[in-house]
């Protein structure tokens, strides 16, 4: 995409559909272990199986929103902050199938932990070029933190 020649709408239309989609095919290709998770032992203050799309749909909407703001602003910081936002984006999209297809929990620990510094790096590079887009990554590594002690639960738990 070059900012020059495309609507601002359009950038936001296709971030957010683009963080979608990554979070769609994640969750596709592991809907089959997400059955089975359902009867694992879960650690205290697990939220009900429905409350997890709901909660992604809004994260991916709010990541691909920022990634929007961070391509519009064109600064010298904006090809390095959108590297580590789509290598984020990767680690994030790997770590269902790591989780619940491949049922990898103590794997998918470490993964997420890889996760959350990478989102911490993207919200220090997103701020220094945009710093709503930066703030805007805040729920999803307040997320990224519950959803770390919740494998790390159910790893323990079920063992």
């Amino acid at each position: 995409m070059n900012g020059k020649n495309i609507k601002p709408i359009w950038v936001y239309v296709i971030s957010i559909l683009i963080a979608l989609a990554v979070g769609a095919v994640s969750g596709f290709v592991s809907m089959d272990g997400m059955k089975e998770f359902a009867e694992l032992k879960q650690p205290p203050l697990s939220p009900p199986g429905w409350l997890f799309p709901v909660v992604w749909t809004i994260l991916y909407t709010l990541m691909g929103i920022s990634a929007a703001r961070v391509y519009l602003a064109n600064t010298m910081d904006t090809p390095d902050a959108l590297k580590i936002y789509a290598a984020q984006l990767i680690v994030n999209a790997l770590w269902t199938p790591i989780f619940f297809a491949l049922e990898l929990r103590l794997v998918a620990f470490v993964w997420i932990l890889i996760l959350i510094g990478l989102v911490i790096t993207m919200i220090a590079k997103f701020k220094k070029v945009d710093a709503p887009a930066g703030n805007l990554q805040f729920p999803y590594l307040v997320w990224l933190l519950f959803a770390a002690y919740l494998n790390l639960g159910v790893f323990l738990l079920n063992m």
